[in-house]
């Protein structure tokens, strides 16, 4: 949500703030506009829509210059218009561009007027540039200037300005919302996420909570929350570069659909060996902290907490381990209760997801006897800021609507309940074997669930010219029923709901008619025959039964009824499998009805508000 670049340098850095925009379009966003100093002026360009608009009013009316910011709006206070997109300025002089929410804007923004300063926009964003120039007049620098005004902010920030008066440098403010800062030769850059500046540098650090931050040509300057300067390394990053390259691919979507059996393999190279997992790869100190679990506690929001409620079966069934998964928005406003030796994970494919990263430092006071984070971001928040960080390793993911960061999340959590079974005495020698073999034999199943890509895009015909749709699925399947209909609403608009197959006759049959389709997940195993009543129930109603089938559950085509044969040879990692074609069919229901697949509307891929 929201796109931040910054660039101090000796050359012109249009361009660079225009790629690092481009490179940021797959978080969601309604309008686009850059900054830069030219000759101790700012100059800037705005536009509503894509970063195309606004790279193509770059070319006809150029702004150059050798410090500039840019951004990528996605709205919040006030309409997608261009005089609400950033960079927002104050009195000619100072710009701002801002991700987060400003809780107190109003109260702000009434002081502000009355000291004199004139809105020309609906955002919360320009009280900071009106603070930030009233407190620079008071003391003649801008990195006061922000640990000032930042003092008076309340809510989720990431703020990068600058001012034409001093054209050398940009100042940064952190809270809530992610900021990096990238390393150059003789030239610094500030970003809200490492790949939109990986065309210019491989060297990082992060911001963490309340730090401000001068960034000049010659280095930058760190500022902890009681103004004393702080020591901090740049790292190299291992994000790949041309993670935003489709190649021969439609859409990022479906590029990122046919790299699941990489992610999942990267995901696991490393941590098994033999037939067991490697309980320390999961972190330095893991088997410690993971031998005294007593209980899970899992957190998380969207698809992450539709892996979480998988991995609840995994955990009660293979371990007898009590398992509580929340969404992370409820989690915080609720009293949990905390049961002893809880572990506390959170899922999350950013690591900067407002809710779930507050949740974490929520559970800091609770009690939990530990924190871990499963997450596909190297540096961001939930990692640094828990006990023990998984990574995914499923690489850099585009498309709003999550695809491997759900697999590899999914191949993550089985690696975990190994783990803890292991630590925890719970599982035996076989034991850990069959979830070992299981694990190494899902790349190939996923490759071949694959196949069946060509099907499916016949198969979504069917479903372009209707409304709704309804997904069923039982025992662990529930939840990748969960996940397929928050797939098919997402990117092809249509409304569509995930149920446990048992609930029908509590409410969702009312529905069931020739105009409905349902989507069935029917793996063979010991809930088939209960969902094969399901299905005769659906059947009765005139409903338009679409069944995801193991070829051994013995489900016949027939009239009202569709099969697609799925090969699933470990009912463990299922759950993985059947995922894909429920991948793919809302992929391609999309590509049908013209909708925009990878950036779906009103959607943003990283939610770092609330």
């Amino acid at each position: 949500m929201c796109g931040i670049v910054g660039a101090v340098a000796q050359r012109d850095v249009s361009e660079i703030l225009l790629e690092g925009l481009r490179r940021l379009e797959y978080r969601g966003y309604d309008s686009a506009g850059l900054a830069v100093i030219e000759d101790g002026e700012i100059k800037r360009l705005r536009r509503l829509g894509k970063v195309q608009e606004l790279a193509d009013a770059q070319e006809l009316t150029p702004v150059t210059g050798t410090t500039g910011i840019a951004h990528t709006r996605w709205a919040t206070h006030g309409e997608p218009s261009e005089r609400n997109a950033h960079p927002h300025m104050s009195s000619a002089d100072i710009a701002v561009v801002h991700n987060g929410i400003i809780e107190n804007h109003d109260e702000l923004r009434t002081r502000l007027k009355a000291a004199g300063y004139r809105f020309e926009s609906d955002t919360d964003t320009e009280v900071i540039a009106h603070l930030l120039h009233q407190e620079f007049e008071k003391c003649g620098s801008l990195l006061a200037a922000i640990r000032s005004a930042a003092s008076q902010l309340r809510g989720a920030y990431g703020a990068v300005a600058m001012d034409r008066r001093d054209p050398s440098r940009l100042v940064v403010a952190r809270s809530g919302s992610p900021l990096v800062v990238g390393k150059g030769i003789g030239e610094y850059f500030v970003a809200s996420d490492q790949l939109a500046l990986l065309p210019v540098t491989r060297e990082f650090l992060f911001l963490e909570e309340g730090e401000v931050a001068e960034v000049t040509r010659d280095g930058v300057t760190i500022l902890d929350p009681d103004g004393k300067e702080l020591q901090r390394d740049f790292k190299v990053t291992e994000i790949s570069h041309d993670a935003g390259d489709k190649g021969p691919y439609r859409h990022f979507m479906l590029k990122e659909i046919f790299e699941q059996p990489r992610a999942v393999s990267e995901t696991l190279e490393g941590r098994i060996h033999g037939k067991s997992v490697l309980v320390e790869s999961i972190g330095a100190g893991a088997e410690e902290l993971l031998e005294k679990v007593k209980a899970v506690q899992i957190i998380a929001c969207g698809t992450s907490f539709h892996a979480g409620l998988v991995a609840k079966y995994w955990f009660e069934q293979m371990l007898g381990l009590p398992c509580q998964v929340d969404i992370a928005s409820e989690f915080r406003y609720r009293k949990p209760v905390v049961l002893e030796n809880s572990l506390f994970v959170t899922i999350s494919q950013s690591g900067e997801t407002a809710d779930t990263l507050a949740a974490l430092r929520l559970a800091k006071q609770l009690g939990f006897s530990a924190s871990l984070t499963i997450c596909n971001v190297p540096g961001s928040s939930m990692v640094r800021e828990s006990d023990l960080a998984f990574m995914t390793r499923a690489g850099a993911e585009i498309g709003v609507a999550s695809t491997k960061a759900f697999t590899a999340q999914l191949t993550a959590l089985l690696l975990l309940v190994a783990a803890v079974g292991k630590s925890a005495g719970i599982l035996g020698t076989r034991e850990q074997a069959e979830i070992v073999e299981a694990l190494q034999e899902l790349p190939g199943d996923l490759n071949e669930a694959l196949q069946l890509s060509d099907t499916i895009r016949d198969l979504a015909e069917d479903f372009a010219d209707k409304h709704h749709s309804l997904f069923l699925g039982r025992g662990v399947q529930y939840p990748i029923a969960l996940e397929g209909a928050l797939k098919l609403k997402e990117i092809s608009y249509i409304h569509a709901e995930g149920y446990a197959a048992g609930e029908l006759k509590h409410g969702p049959l009312a529905l069931i008619d020739n105009e409905m389709p349902v989507v069935v997940v029917a793996p063979n195993d010991d809930l088939l025959e209960k969902l094969k009543s399901n299905m005769e129930v659906v059947r009765a109603r005139g409903g338009l039964l679409y069944v995801f089938a193991d070829q051994s559950a013995n489900i016949q085509e027939e009239p009202g009824i569709k099969v697609i044969p799925v090969h699933s040879p470990n009912g463990l990692v299922a759950p993985l499998v059947y995922t894909i074609p429920l991948q793919l069919l809302s992929y391609y229901v999309a590509v049908i009805k013209g909708t925009d697949v990878d950036q779906p509307r009103n959607l943003a891929k990283s939610v770092t508000v609330e």
